[in-house]
C-alpha cells in the first residue's frame, strides 16, 4: 500500500476501478520534458511514442543516463572504445562500444547486438537500476528486477504492464531520474546536474517539479493507526433511451485502521445518500473477520465473513493511505506546487487526465472477462489533489476534485441498450487522529449472519 498510485486508485475506486495497462502515447508531455534536457531525442517522425524501443535506443538512452555521452563519443572517435558487432549502426557505435567496454552490457551473440530486437520493460528496467548505481547479481536478480525497482519507488506495475512502448520508456525514464541513488546522496537527475552532463538551467522545471514532489514524499502520517474522515459530493447525469436524469450523491462517515503486531482492526462508517433515499453501510474488521451492517430505510441486514486478506478488505471500505507516495507515480503528474498558508503547507498536483485512457482499457478487459458482449469508453479530466500539511509535516487532510464521462453499450436479450454517464466529483480527506489517539470500538456481533466469500460474489454479480 505504499504507492501513491494506490492511494489515487483506491480513492477513485469510489466510482471506477484505475489500475490498468497505459494506452499509447499517454506521456507526450514527459516525452517534451527529457526532450529539453537533451536525454530524449526524436527521429525525423518525430517521437514515435506508439512504438516498441529497440536495443539500440535503449543503450542510447542508459549512456545518457550514466552522463557519458561525449565521453562516449570522443572515446570512439579516438579509436579507445570498439564492440565486436556487425548489426550497430554508425550513430549507436559509440553509446555501444561504452556500454560493451565498461562491462554494462552484451550481444545477443558474440558478434550481433540485437540492435533492432525490442528493448522490454524488465530489459529497460535493469539499465535504469544499473544507472543508479545498483549491481544485478548483487543487489538484485535480473527475475526481479520489476519488483526490486517497484521496492525502490520508481516501478509501477499499474503503469507499465502493456506492451513497452518508446511512450513507456519515457515515462520511466523520467521516474528513474527522480529515484535516489544507490548510495542515498542524491536522485538521478540532481547527480547528472552535478557532473555536469545536464545542463542546470534546463533541468531547472524539472528539479524543481521533482524536489517539491520528493518533499511531499516526507509527509509525517502514522498510517497503521489512523482516524479519517471523509465527504464526497458527486453529481450524476446519465442518459439511456433518449432520456436524461441528472442525480447529486453525497457519501459522508469515517474511516478507522489499527494495524499492529495483533493483526489489522478497522471501524468504517458511511452514509450515501441520492434523490431522497439514504443507505447505511457500517463494516468492521476484527481477528480475521469483516462484519457488515447495511440499512436502508427500516431494513437492515447485517452478516459477517471470514477474511482471507485483510488488506483488500481495507482498501474496499476506504481506507486510503495519504502517505503512500512516491516517484512511481511521477509520469502522471503535469505539475505541483507548494505554498504556505499560515503554519501549514499546501502542496497542489494535478494529475494528467490521460489516466481515462487507462481506465478504459481495464474495464473493457473487465467486461470482456464477463462474457458480457459490451463496450466501455471514458474520458477523465485533470485530477486536481490538495494536500495540507502542518507545521510538524505531518498530513492534516487532502482535497480531489476531476470529472469523468462513461460512455457505455452493451447486448442485451439481442437488443443494444446505451448509456452516457458523467460525473462530477469532490472528495475531501480529514485527518483526525494518527497514532495513539487512534480508538476503535466494536459493537456486539452476536446477531450477525456468516456468508462465505463466494456467496458474496455471486450475490455481487
Amino acid at each position: 500500500m505504499k504507492r501513491f498510485l494506490t492511494m489515487l486508485f483506491t480513492t477513485l475506486l469510489l466510482t471506477a476501478a484505475l489500475c490498468a495497462t497505459a494506452s499509447a502515447s499517454d506521456f507526450d508531455a514527459v516525452a517534451e520534458d527529457l526532450s529539453a534536457i537533451g536525454m530524449f531525442r526524436g527521429t525525423a517522425n518525430g517521437f514515435e511514442l506508439d512504438r516498441a524501443p529497440t536495443r539500440s535506443e535503449a543503450a542510447i538512452m542508459l549512456v545518457r543516463l550514466y552522463g557519458a555521452e561525449e565521453t562516449a563519443k570522443a572515446a570512439y572517435d579516438a579509436g579507445e572504445i570498439s564492440h565486436p558487432f556487425t548489426d550497430v549502426s554508425q550513430f549507436t557505435s559509440p553509446y555501444v562500444a561504452w556500454l560493451y567496454t565498461n562491462g554494462i552490457t552484451n550481444g545477443t551473440t558474440a558478434t550481433t547486438y540485437g540492435s533492432a530486437k525490442p528493448c522490454s520493460a524488465q530489459n529497460y528496467t535493469v539499465f535504469l537500476l544499473r544507472a543508479l548505481g545498483y549491481k544485478d547479481g548483487t543487489d538484485f536478480q535480473y527475475a526481479d528486477a520489476l519488483a526490486f525497482a517497484q521496492e525502490k519507488g520508481f516501478y509501477s506495475p499499474e503503469l507499465f504492464s502493456g506492451t513497452f512502448l518508446r511512450d513507456d520508456l519515457a515515462a520511466l525514464t523520467y521516474q528513474g531520474l527522480a529515484a535516489d541513488m544507490a548510495d542515498g546522496e542524491t536522485y538521478l537527475l540532481d547527480s547528472l546536474v552535478k557532473s555536469g552532463a545536464v545542463d542546470a538551467g534546463a533541468a531547472k522545471t524539472m528539479t524543481d517539479k521533482i524536489e517539491a514532489y520528493r518533499a511531499m514524499n516526507d509527509a509525517a502520517l502514522d498510517t497503521d493507526a489512523i482516524d479519517m474522515d471523509m465527504d464526497v459530493k458527486m453529481d450524476m447525469t446519465i442518459t439511456a433511451e433518449g432520456e436524461t436524469m441528472t442525480m447529486p450523491m453525497e457519501m459522508t462517515g469515517n474511516v478507522k485502521t489499527i494495524v499492529d503486531d495483533k493483526g489489522i482492526r478497522a471501524a468504517c462508517d458511511m452514509t450515501s445518500s441520492t434523490m431522497g433515499m439514504e443507505v447505511s453501510q457500517k463494516t468492521w474488521l476484527k481477528d480475521g473477520w469483516a462484519y457488515v451492517s447495511m440499512a436502508m430505510g427500516e431494513e437492515e441486514m447485517k452478516y459477517k465473513y471470514r477474511v482471507l486478506d485483510e488488506e483488500s478488505v481495507l482498501e474496499q471500505i476506504g481506507a486510503v493511505d495519504p502517505e503512500a507516495m512516491d516517484v512511481s507515480a511521477l509520469a502522471v503528474i503535469r505539475s505541483i506546487t507548494a505554498e504556505k498558508s499560515g503554519s501549514n503547507t499546501v502542496y497542489t498536483a494535478v494529475i494528467d487526465g490521460k489516466l481515462g485512457g487507462m481506465m478504459t482499457e481495464a474495464v473493457q478487459e473487465a467486461l470482456t472477462a464477463t462474457g458480457e458482449d459490451a463496450a466501455m469508453d471514458m474520458e477523465l479530466s485533470d485530477i486536481t489533489v490538495v494536500y495540507t500539511l502542518d507545521r510538524s509535516g505531518a498530513v492534516k487532510s487532502m482535497h480531489m476534485t476531476f470529472d469523468m464521462k462513461m460512455d457505455l453499450s452493451m447486448d442485451i436479450e439481442g437488443e443494444t441498450f446505451a448509456m452516457d454517464a458523467a460525473y462530477a466529483i469532490d472528495m475531501d480527506l480529514t485527518v483526525k487522529a494518527t497514532g495513539k489517539d487512534v480508538k476503535i470500538s466494536f459493537p456486539n456481533f452476536s446477531g450477525y449472519q456468516e456468508m462465505d466469500p463466494g456467496q458474496l460474489t455471486q450475490t455481487a454479480g
